[in-house]
């Protein structure tokens, strides 16, 4: 009885990390009218000024300078 509850246990833990580690996707707007579709949410770098992302399209890690990001928000997916 206790090995079916710890691995009932083990079973709804499993799920709560995989589900809490999805992450929506952003939308970056740049100020020259382009939209990027990133993979998760960008970090900005304060020291650098830079925008550091996962483009969903590519796969490739990016940056882009703070100063073209008109703005960043999640896409309802």
């Amino acid at each position: 009885m206790q090995s079916k509850l710890l691995m009932t246990s083990i079973f709804a833990a499993a799920a709560l990390f995989s589900v809490a580690g999805c992450s929506d996707n952003q939308a970056v707007k740049t100020t020259d009218g382009k939209t990027i579709v990133t993979d998760g949410k960008p970090e900005v770098d304060s020291d650098t000024g830079l925008v550091s992302y996962k483009n969903a399209e590519t796969g490739k890690t990016e940056q882009i300078n703070r100063d073209q990001v008109k703005s960043m928000g999640e896409l309802d997916n």
